[in-house]
């Protein structure tokens, strides 16, 4: 059941200007793979091959990966997968007003910004696409709490939890009884506001690292009720 869904802005003059004047820059930075891959792909149409001198940055491992793909030697934290993790990075500590380019969505988080222009940074934020709550029929909506009623609830973002309380708002007993995976601590404080008491923060936000930290946390719940469940074991 996505929560939020994307689409590329239109490019515009300036857009385009600005990305011909790519090597005015140093530091390039991504907040999300679909950030990079619109990048990447804008890049492409000017560029036939990456201008030298850039250093390239991806909030996490996912990010960091796509612009690896394109054959670049993205810089990523060591550990973690949060704007705090990457502001962390040695290389974004303090600048001489070299000048950052931050691709992103129309509307975000600022920390990144703020925090490199207060370390001395010239930032550029390059707005790429536009985030918004897709629409769901009610009896779709009521059939996915109170019909399918789930046990776990993924919400990788702090605007996918708030539109997960908003749409789910009628069905208070399936939403708040659930297991709720978010992606950081921030977002674990949010969704204790919210109401939340059963969290998980994983231990990676792949694929494989999300499976293993639900099961995980599935058979040690069902450890402490006493005999595991089948579905547990399994």
């Amino acid at each position: 059941m996505p929560l939020v869904a994307r689409e590329a802005l239109p490019e515009t003059p300036e857009r385009r200007s600005l990305l011909q004047e790519l090597d005015n820059f140093t530091h390039i930075i991504a907040v999300s793979p679909y950030a990079a891959r619109l990048l990447l792909d804008e890049i492409e149409q000017w560029w036939p091959q990456m201008p030298l001198g850039i250093q390239w940055y991806g909030v996490g491992a996912g990010t960091a990966a796509v612009f690896t793909e394109r054959g670049l030697r993205p810089r990523k934290p060591a550990r973690g997968w949060t704007s705090e993790a990457l502001l962390a990075l040695p290389s974004l500590q303090q600048f001489e007003h070299e000048r950052v380019l931050l691709a992103r969505g129309e509307q975000g988080r600022e920390l990144i910004r703020q925090t490199l222009e207060q370390r001395g940074a010239r930032v550029t934020a390059l707005p790429l696409y536009r985030r918004f709550r897709p629409y769901y029929a009610p009896e779709q909506i009521q059939d996915n709490f109170s019909g399918f009623r789930p046990d776990v609830i993924i919400a990788l973002s702090g605007e996918t939890l708030n539109n997960l309380i908003d749409i789910g708002s009628g069905h208070p007993q399936a939403l708040y009884d659930a297991l709720l995976v978010v992606p950081a601590e921030r977002i674990t404080e949010q969704a204790r506001i919210a109401g939340f008491s059963n969290l998980l923060i994983p231990d990676g936000l792949t694929d494989a690292s999300l499976v293993t930290s639900v099961a995980s946390r599935l058979v040690r719940e069902a450890g402490n009720n006493g005999k595991p469940s089948k579905d547990a074991r399994d």
